[in-house]
């Protein structure tokens, strides 16, 4: 199976190259060969590469700057897999495209269901569920998976920015009632690559049945203050010395950022189990993986 796996330079991307090249080739493609800033372009880079399963982590993910930059985050986030899904509906090949949490409002304490309707609260989560509409109005084989607060042991995110603030602060402030579920890259593409094998070629029939969209995260559920004091303890136990004396807890309204951020971030992932026989790891067993890793890193930097 030829296997195209666009933003490879991303966290997602990067986690997948491995797990899929156990199952098919996989072609890989960054904004050199897919320039998602330039949907008009992409039907035709598709019948080059002529794939027969398509996976998309690619994103304009700068939550905050899509406030300023909305006509690019919806070109990225919406119109260009909105391309993608019509090339893949005419080709009939199975498109598998990732969206956020970010599509809802984060009101109440229920984790939400993939029916549930989105109410998204900035430009950036309106500009993902745009794009989960343009990809269902393409009437292919599409697989949309819903996930949260994705981090990594590399690049840009949650877990290197506490990493770096508490070496360099004794005091944290960080935000205690937004609520979900901190899944790593790592786990989010191993579980995708079993959605991919247990689908079993039969891509079309098995994505219709999940209804063409399902939740992927680990389970269990923090706050960005439990996740960045889960980190900081994992850290030193594992030998890392660090300037913090205090992660302060404080709410959404005390640490205001131009991009509003849903409260509940919770997903229901029972249908991952019934449809995919998939039951996530706990989110404290994911970080202890990427713990390792990234303290290895950072003792290897001192030397």
């Amino acid at each position: 199976m030829r296997i195209l796996l666009t933003g490879v330079s991303g966290q997602v991307g990067s986690a997948l190259r491995a797990p899929l090249a156990a199952i098919g080739t996989v072609l890989l493609a960054d904004r050199r060969q897919l320039d998602f800033s330039r949907p008009d372009v992409i039907p035709d880079v598709l019948d080059r590469i002529s794939p027969e399963l398509i996976i998309n982590p690619a994103a304009y993910t700068a939550v905050d700057r899509a406030e300023d930059e909305p006509d690019l985050a919806y070109r990225i986030n919406a119109d260009a897999p909105g391309r993608i899904a019509t090339w893949a509906a005419t080709h009939r090949v199975p498109f598998i495209h990732f969206s956020t949490d970010y599509v809802f409002d984060g009101s109440g304490e229920r984790p939400w269901r993939e029916d549930d309707t989105g109410h998204p609260l900035s430009v950036y989560g309106a500009s993902k569920l745009a794009g989960e509409t343009a990809i269902r109005a393409a009437h292919g084989p599409h697989l949309i998976i819903r996930t949260s607060w994705v981090y990594a042991h590399t690049g840009t995110n949650f877990l290197k920015m506490i990493a770096r603030l508490s070496g360099e602060r004794k005091e944290l402030r960080i935000v205690s009632d937004q609520i979900g579920a901190p899944t790593s890259a790592r786990v989010l593409a191993h579980m995708v690559s079993e959605v991919v094998k247990r689908c079993s070629f039969d891509f079309a029939e098995r994505f219709a049945e999940t209804g063409g969209i399902v939740n992927v995260s680990t389970s269990g559920r923090t706050s960005w203050h439990g996740f960045a004091t889960a980190i900081i303890e994992g850290l030193i136990a594992r030998g890392i010395s660090l300037k913090v004396e205090k992660i302060i807890p404080i709410t959404t309204m005390e640490y205001p950022t131009k991009a509003k951020r849903p409260k509940n971030c919770r997903f229901d992932l029972s249908r991952l189990a019934r449809d995919f026989n998939i039951v996530p790891p706990h989110w404290t067993e994911a970080l202890t993986i990427e713990l390792e890793q990234l303290a290895r890193k950072m003792k290897s930097n001192v030397k």
